[in-house]
């Protein structure tokens, strides 16, 4: 049996699964607290260390994505909010990056302060379709080079100047990747050659700098962040489904949405986005999470009014509890079903605000309607029994009152191995194990839901 360690490094847990590369099978999997607080190869190596004990696995390949040190925080830098910087966000979001900063039009100096006060990994600079409009990419680059900036740039912009920038920047010594336009042309974008020279920049540039490990070691195993490598598995799912399939993971401090659909009319005519539409899309909701969160969740239901009478103030008191520690584990069924009713909140929200569209960037909403599969991940429901991790799931897809189109025919399952990611991670190298995976244990082949089996996994975590 030959097998691939996979691994996901995040802030709190460190995640290990053993992929059988034969069968595509999941053969064993562990966990251990990531730690930051020394170096996050300490908790890696006891991780990979519980999953492979017996196996005979000291030569197997590994494949590592992390999220640890906060993952990559990139700034989009743009020539029109509503167009290319709204094209530069969704792009950004769907290679994995916290987008924390969207600036438009020509920089001054006021604009380049709130850029270095956002302290981005990466800043993807965009600006014009193929012909327009040169003059504000221009600038833009001109006053980067002029203002000393060393974090890396990702140049993906007009193609008639991106050369002639790219060599300007690179005479000024900042860091500098050029890739494709991201919108070529009003209503096309183009998410690939962006989102491949953002994950060479984290690789390069981020994953060493943040001095998560003394040596390079831990920067030579990762291959993505891990929201990429996720989105990467649910684009490898999406294929095996043959049709819409959507994916909420509901974790400590952020709730993500990922969405793929198959391209169709909606692709053209008077309605189409002027900023294009991202069919393999993700969304993160920082204000709602299971932790650090927790009181954002509370605060965005009362808004969304999810809540029932009387309930906000004992909610809102034990998510500060939460907050306040955020490794607190819940004793009793009477804190779990608390756990569970922040889990059903944060995924309802969360859901409602990237079908809306708002979380995108799309005036006419995302269109879930042909959605076959809702994927539930996260350790609240990784780590729950069936039934209660299947009621958080039943609440999104019950939402009539969510202001969206509902999945006409959805079926819900949980990735209680965590298979999303390892099926990312093998996707490159591997394609049709990453397909078997993937199909094996989120039920596409016709196997058992994941919200039920618990197979393989050795150790779980109270928090994921």
């Amino acid at each position: 049996m030959t097998v691939a360690v996979c691994a996901d490094v995040g802030s709190t847990y460190t995640k290990v699964a053993v992929v059988d590369l034969d069968g595509g099978e999941l053969v064993a999997a562990a966990a251990a607290p990531t730690t930051v607080a020394t170096d996050v190869l300490h908790g890696l190596d006891a991780a990979v260390a519980a999953a492979t004990a017996g196996l005979g696995a000291r030569d197997a390949p590994w494949y590592v994505c992390s999220s640890a040190g906060g993952g990559l925080r990139l700034a989009v830098v743009g020539y029109e909010q509503l167009v290319t910087a709204q094209a530069g966000r969704r792009v950004g979001l769907s290679a994995g990056a916290n987008v924390v900063h969207v600036a438009a039009g020509r920089l001054g100096a006021a604009d380049l302060s709130a850029l270095r006060a956002a302290r981005p990994d990466v800043v993807l600079l965009v600006g014009g379709t193929d012909g327009g409009d040169a003059d504000t990419l221009t600038h833009n680059a001109t006053r980067l080079a002029r203002a000393r900036w060393r974090v890396p740039v990702v140049l993906a912009g007009n193609v008639d100047v991106r050369d002639e920038l790219a060599g300007l920047l690179a005479a000024a010594r900042v860091p500098v990747t050029v890739a494709d336009n991201v919108l070529p042309r009003i209503g096309v974008l183009a998410p690939g050659s962006a989102r491949a020279a953002i994950r060479e920049v984290f690789l390069r540039h981020v994953i060493g700098g943040k001095r998560l490990s003394r040596g390079s070691r831990f920067a030579r195993l990762v291959r993505a962040a891990t929201p990429d490598a996720v989105l990467t598995g649910v684009e490898v799912l999406a294929d095996r489904v043959g049709g819409d399939l959507a994916v909420v993971d509901v974790g400590g401090a952020t709730t993500d949405v990922y969405s793929v659909l198959v391209p169709d009319e909606r692709a053209g005519g008077p309605g189409r986005e002027v900023a294009g539409t991202l069919w393999r899309a993700r969304t993160v909701e920082g204000d709602l999470g299971m932790r650090w969160s927790a009181p954002g969740v509370v605060r965005a239901a009362a808004e969304e009014r999810l809540l029932a009478p009387g309930e906000q103030e004992d909610l809102a008191r034990a998510a500060a509890v939460r907050a306040a520690d955020p490794g607190f584990l819940p004793a009793g069924e009477a804190e779990r079903a608390v756990d569970r009713r922040i889990a059903q909140l944060a995924a309802t929200v969360a859901v409602r605000r990237h079908a809306r569209g708002g979380a995108t960037g799309e005036r006419g909403g995302r269109d879930l309607r042909d959605v076959r599969l809702l994927v539930g991940s996260g350790g609240v429901l990784r780590h729950a029994p069936a039934g209660h991790a299947a009621q958080v799931l039943a609440a999104v897809l019950a939402d009539h009152a969510g202001g969206w189109a509902l999945p006409r025919a959805a079926r819900a399952v949980v990735d209680v191995e965590y298979v999303l990611a390892a099926g990312g991670l093998l996707a490159a190298e591997h394609p049709q194990v990453a397909g078997a995976l993937l199909g094996r244990y989120l039920a596409v082949d016709g196997g058992r839901s994941g919200a039920t089996r618990r197979g393989a996994t050795r150790d779980r975590p109270g928090a994921g």
